[in-house]
């Protein structure tokens, strides 16, 4: 099953990063309070950034690549695509 890397920018322009199996319910459960406590407080959010991965253990370590970059690199990486 197809799993996703995604990065949502928040109303406070904070970008948070996570991974799901599908990136348009999750942005709709980030936005109605369901997300992560980061996000639940700072809504509305905006996915800004999909990423394609072939299963859950890749998406999980995308993710974890993509949580230590930096803002920049994130904001570069968004523009790119």
């Amino acid at each position: 099953m197809a799993s996703f890397c995604y990065i949502v920018e928040c109303s406070d322009g904070t970008l948070y990063t996570g991974w799901t199996t599908d990136p348009e319910r999750r942005e709709k459960e980030h936005n109605a309070g369901c997300g992560a406590y980061y996000t639940r407080i700072r809504r509305p959010v905006k996915l800004v950034f999909v990423e394609e991965q072939p299963d859950r253990s890749t998406a999980q370590k995308r993710e974890y690549a993509l949580k230590r970059l930096t803002r920049a690199k994130k904001k570069a990486l968004i523009e790119s695509k």
